[in-house]
């Protein structure tokens, strides 16, 4: 009758710990590089082969552009002008308290072009776009269309990956920069109706707050964005194999692994940023 040693049971937990960790970690850097890999061979494959036009690559990214971009601008445009609003009203109300209204343009690009605009956008696109494409492709690998677009010597990476991509990517800093208009001018006015603020004294404050280092972080942001998202939606999509009952489950990995790259991104930017201005300072 044999029984376990408690002793060598204590001694394995920690490194059953550790080895499951190390599957997680080596997990989610594997997923990394083939991701990454797709972005590569992706444009690689859109400039060198040519077994389809330009024309038809272009004609897709419009596609794209109008789908992501177009439609998905008046719920943006709500969204600006409730974030923006908001912010303003609770910022100005503050600010005033403490008797320093002239740090609300500050405040506003910080809070709405480097940080709330790039993060609310890309879960726009998420929402709409990243689950439409997860989807269309996953049907696409199901009905075996990618199957014959190979066999007719079009690679599904130039044709359906690119432009999907670069459409993508075209539309989220499109999106972007709409939603920090709309937030920083648009929410202005709404707020007027229970704020009283000079037009004139809000549009100095951000004119002089305004530093090469928001373009920077903004374009930093929304670029990579764009690239995770549609990357990360097309490789989950054309993971499908035979069943339709893949597609759903394609989709949703698709969503939860963009939002947690995005924000994790996001967060690692910012971080590095700020880190670099206090080093700028002295302070670390």
């Amino acid at each position: 009758m044999s029984s376990s040693n408690p002793i060598s049971t204590a001694s394995s937990l920690p490194f059953r710990v550790v080895d499951r960790w190390g599957k997680k970690v080596t997990g989610i850097i594997d997923y990394t590089i083939q991701v990454l890999l797709m972005v590569y061979l992706s444009v690689r494959a859109a400039f060198i082969d040519q077994a389809q036009g330009m024309r038809d690559i272009v004609r897709v990214v419009s596609m794209q552009i109008y789908f992501t971009g177009y439609q998905a601008m008046p719920l943006i445009t709500v969204l600006a002008l409730a974030t923006g609003s908001v912010v303003i009203m609770q910022s100005s109300a503050q600010l005033s308290f403490l008797g320093g209204s002239d740090m609300l343009g500050k405040l506003m690009l910080i809070i709405i072009v480097r940080e709330v605009g790039p993060l609310l956008t890309a879960l726009v696109v998420i929402a709409r776009s990243g689950t439409a494409v997860a989807s269309e492709l996953g049907n696409m690998q199901v009905n075996k269309e990618v199957t014959a677009l190979e066999s007719m010597g079009i690679n599904p990476l130039s044709y359906i990956v690119f432009p999907r991509l670069a459409g993508g990517v075209i539309s989220v800093i499109c999106l972007a920069f709409y939603f920090s208009v709309i937030a920083l001018i648009g929410g202005f006015f709404v707020s007027r109706l229970a704020h009283d603020m000079s037009f004139a004294h809000y549009t100095f404050t951000l004119a002089s707050s305004f530093e090469m280092n928001d373009v920077v972080m903004f374009l930093l942001k929304n670029t990579f964005s764009g690239v995770i998202i549609f990357t990360v939606c097309c490789y989950q999509g054309l993971l499908v194999q035979k069943s339709p009952h893949e597609v759903p489950q394609a989709t949703t990995k698709a969503v939860v692994n963009s939002i947690i790259y995005v924000i994790g991104f996001n967060l690692i930017v910012t971080t590095l940023f700020y880190l670099k201005n206090l080093m700028d300072l002295g302070v670390v």
